[in-house]
């Protein structure tokens, strides 16, 4: 029978860590889990939660907080031959979501395994489409594999993306796997990047829909643009994805977007101060996420250029508390 650990980053949880792992606990062989967190210092319960649940919790600043090292850190501290990674807001949506996960190891060359996200109930409509529209929010499993490094150049860019997706979110990994390629220091976006290093190594990574959690946030159309400037930095730098290459493409971007937003709010009959709040965020964010994927894209040639000194500082900016 396969081992299995569970692992969890955390920084001041707050109550929904217990409905977290509540769910955790009514997994079928959730007694035999390893049970392990990293905390940042957490200030309101979540490490006296976590013990509660049979976690062995390791405290450290949140100034050493790295999305890649310390996950690593859990990885290494695990005893199981399938590490299950998993954020401390995206709840198990039923007993399927952890034996679906590991029944994915069958196969001797998957690497890595990872689960449907479904929107909270409250979800932001148009953050819930774009979850839904994620390679984790489909509703077929999909199996992700090349046959060689060649293979894989001659890809067009959102293809090399379609092929090493995965998001530990809710997600995990062969233990061997990971001594080969481990996440590394890396400040956002680390599991896409370990994806890739999956794929060139010749493993296969698993989309599994019938495990899945229930896991999104409502944030503000500039946070949204924040998140995506630091994806389309990762992708372009990974997988050289371009989607808005001119100053054009974005202008017509936002136009796009703040005509096609405010027609979907339209189509949702909403009240009128609803649907009056909806439209307002959606034409600002058409602005924010077409800034973050333009930007995004092009960070590394904005930071040589004549203001590489305030997009160094911009660039900073955005990074911070994602």
């Amino acid at each position: 029978m396969i081992s299995a650990s569970l692992c969890m980053p955390t920084w001041n949880a707050g109550p929904l860590l217990d409905e977290v792992l509540d769910a955790v606990d009514r997994q079928p062989g959730a007694e035999r889990l390893e049970r392990l967190a990293i905390d940042s210092g957490s200030t309101d319960g979540t490490v006296d939660c976590l013990r509660r649940h049979g976690f062995a919790v390791e405290s450290i600043p949140q100034r050493e907080f790295d999305h890649g090292r310390t996950r690593d850190a859990l990885v290494e501290r695990a005893r199981g031959d399938v590490v299950v990674l998993l954020t401390q807001d995206a709840t198990p949506a039923d007993d399927r979501w952890l034996p679906a996960l590991l029944a994915c190891y069958a196969d001797p060359l998957v690497g890595a395994a990872y689960c449907r996200q479904l929107p909270r109930p409250d979800c932001n409509p148009f953050i819930a489409r774009r979850l839904l529209e994620w390679t984790a929010g489909r509703d077929a499993p999909v199996v992700q594999q090349c046959e060689s490094a060649e293979a894989f150049a001659r890809l067009e860019p959102m293809q090399r993306l379609r092929t090493c997706a995965y998001d530990n979110v809710a997600g995990s990994v062969r233990r061997s796997a990971w001594e080969q390629h481990r996440f590394g220091s890396r400040p956002f976006g680390e599991d896409v990047a370990f994806g890739k290093r999956l794929i060139l190594g010749g493993w296969r990574i698993v989309y599994e829909p019938r495990s899945a959690v229930v896991h999104s946030h409502n944030r503000s159309p500039r946070d949204e643009g924040k998140r995506i400037y630091c994806d389309h930095q990762n992708l372009r730098d990974l997988f050289d994805v371009h989607l808005l290459p001119t100053w054009e493409s974005y202008r017509d971007a936002v136009a796009w977007g703040q005509r096609e937003y405010v027609r979907i709010v339209d189509e949702l009959q909403l009240d009128d101060d609803d649907a009056r709040a909806l439209r307002n965020w959606a034409r600002r964010y058409a602005h924010w996420g077409a800034l973050g994927m333009f930007l995004g894209a092009r960070s590394a040639e904005l930071t040589s250029g004549a203001f590489a000194a305030r997009f160094r500082a911009l660039d900073r900016l955005l990074h911070r508390a994602i």
